[in-house]
Order: structure tokens, then C-alpha cells, then sequence
């Protein structure tokens, strides 16, 4: 299955403590880069949170925030850690008496410290867990909306999947009538200068022309291209940088296919391609 890496998931649950919250945020990103914002309370889930997450995606950077809001017959008190201020107010004073100017130690700063400020006790034994399991529908929330935008991506790089084996079929039934035509040009232009038509020098100048704009390397090249990605597509491990690495190998073939160009036929068509090959790039750039 096609997943996006761009999504989003917000998860509540009213319980008797507070109010929990949870917000995934997903954009593209070449690995898997969680980010977790939680409340002080909440720091024991950190670590099984970012298991949980390598084992449910393989890309993107995801921003997850829980929220708390204590209810309001709960005790919400403010408590200080008192040994750990008194701690941190040693270690700056003793930076200070090394600092030709030092400046004075900002309150709020030191209330910002981890583990510095804190509401009264919860009761942990129950809201870990309710927050938990919320988490598991926030990222069963954000893996459906995910799949939803990928099912979409994968709709717009089939349609230019088969745009492309369609340019390349016609440009492949168009080959020998581009060198028929080129003959007869040459031909004509000779006639026109009422020069004397030397056959054999004719037929040497085709084949050498001939050996020049022979494509069909490429054009087998962009039909395998579009066969392997159609197979990438039907597959259910992360392919976004699969696809991408083939993105590159079906630019190189249309770049191929446009300095081989003799006619404004053929040149229009490499243009196609490369049109179809970079709208593909950009979609795939979303894909997990």
C-alpha cells in the first residue's frame, strides 16, 4: 500500500484528572525523525512512544505533542523542587565568578528547568495508561489519513505512468516514418541546389543518421522504467525511495531521447516525457 508522509491526527479523551490530548504532525522527510513534547508527568512513555513509531512508519518527520489540562476539582497546586534549584543556583554562581560580566540569573528560566516545577501528584497508575492507549489511536488515526493521501498519489502516478507508455508507443510507430521522411528531405534539398543525386552517399548519410536517432534502447528502457514502478506501487513495504532512484533513471532515458531529436515531432515528445517524469518526481517526494 501507497502511504503519504503528510498527515495529520489529533486524539482527546476527557478522563477524571484532566483533559488528554494528542497531536501528530507528519511532512516529508528522507528518514524517520520523531519529535516528542510531552508534560513532565508524562516522561516515563517517551521511550516506548519512539518504539512505537519506528515499528509503525519507515519515513517522515513526525512531531507528536500530548496535552494535559488538569480538571478543575483537582488539586493543581504548583510544587517546587527545592534541592534542585538550590543545585543549579551553585553551578551558576560558580560560572559566574569566571565570567567578566556576568549577568543575573533569570527566575523564569530556572522554573523552566526540567523536573524544576511540577503540579501535585497524579495518580499515574491510571492516566499513563489512558494516555497510552489514546496514543495508539492518534497513530491508528494518522497511519488511515496517511494511507488515504497515498491511495490518492498512487492515482496520479499511474495516470502518468500510462501517459508514458502511451508517448512511448507512439513515438516508437513514429521512428520509421521520421527516417522516410528525413530521406526524402535530403533528397529534395539536393534537387533544389540541382546538384547531381549521389545515391550510395545518400544512403551512407541515412545510415549514420539512422545509427544516431536509433532509440529503441531508450524506449525498451522507459517500458521496463514504467513496469518496475507499476510493481513498486503494487507492493506493501515503504517505497519512496525506490521510486525516487527511478525517477532519476527515467529522466536520464527522456534526456537521451531529446538529444536524439531530429524533427519537432520527436523533440515534442521528449518534452512529454519529461513534463510526465517530473510531475512523478514531485508526488513521490510525499511518498513514505
Amino acid at each position: 500500500m501507497v502511504y503519504s508522509m503528510t498527515a495529520f491526527s489529533r486524539c482527546e479523551l476527557s478522563t477524571d484528572q484532566g483533559n488528554l490530548a494528542w497531536e501528530i504532525r507528519s511532512v516529508n522527510h528522507r528518514f524517520l525523525e520523531p519529535s516528542l513534547r510531552l508534560p513532565e508527568s508524562f516522561r516515563s512513555l517517551e521511550g516506548p512512544l519512539r518504539e512505537r513509531l519506528r515499528k509503525e512508519f519507515a519515513r517522515g518527520k513526525l512531531e507528536v505533542t500530548l496535552r494535559f489540562n488538569p480538571s478543575a476539582g483537582s488539586d493543581s497546586t504548583l510544587q517546587v523542587n527545592q534541592p534542585l534549584i538550590d543545585q543549579l543556583l551553585t553551578a551558576a554562581r560558580r560560572i559566574s565568578q569566571q565570567m567578566d560580566a556576568p549577568c543575573q540569573v533569570n527566575p523564569l528560566e530556572v522554573l523552566a528547568w526540567p523536573g524544576v516545577l511540577a503540579g501535585s501528584k497524579m495518580d499515574d497508575g491510571q492516566l499513563i495508561p489512558q494516555a497510552s492507549a489514546l496514543f495508539e489511536d492518534a497513530v491508528t488515526a494518522l497511519k488511515t489519513q496517511r494511507a488515504r493521501e497515498g491511495s490518492e498519489l498512487k492515482r496520479l502516478l499511474e495516470e502518468r505512468l500510462e501517459a508514458i507508455s502511451e508517448r512511448v508507443a507512439s513515438l516508437r510507430e513514429m521512428m520509421p516514418g521520421l527516417l522516410t521522411a528525413y530521406r526524402q528531405k535530403l533528397i529534395d534539398r539536393f534537387n533544389e541546389a540541382r546538384l547531381e543525386l549521389d545515391t550510395t552517399r545518400i544512403e551512407q548519410e541515412l545510415v549514420l543518421l539512422a545509427q544516431k536517432m536509433d532509440v529503441a534502447e531508450e524506449l525498451d528502457r522507459l517500458d521496463t522504467h514504467v513496469a518496475e514502478a507499476r510493481h513498486i506501487l503494487s507492493g506493501t513495504k515503504a517505497m519512496g525511495r525506490r521510486l525516487d532512484f527511478l525517477m532519476q533513471e527515467f529522466n536520464r532515458e527522456a534526456n537521451t531521447l531529446g538529444s536524439k531529436a531530429i524533427d519537432s515531432r520527436s523533440t515534442q515528445a521528449a518534452v512529454d516525457l519529461k513534463v510526465y517524469i517530473e510531475q512523478m518526481r514531485e508526488q513521490v517526494q510525499n511518498i513514505e
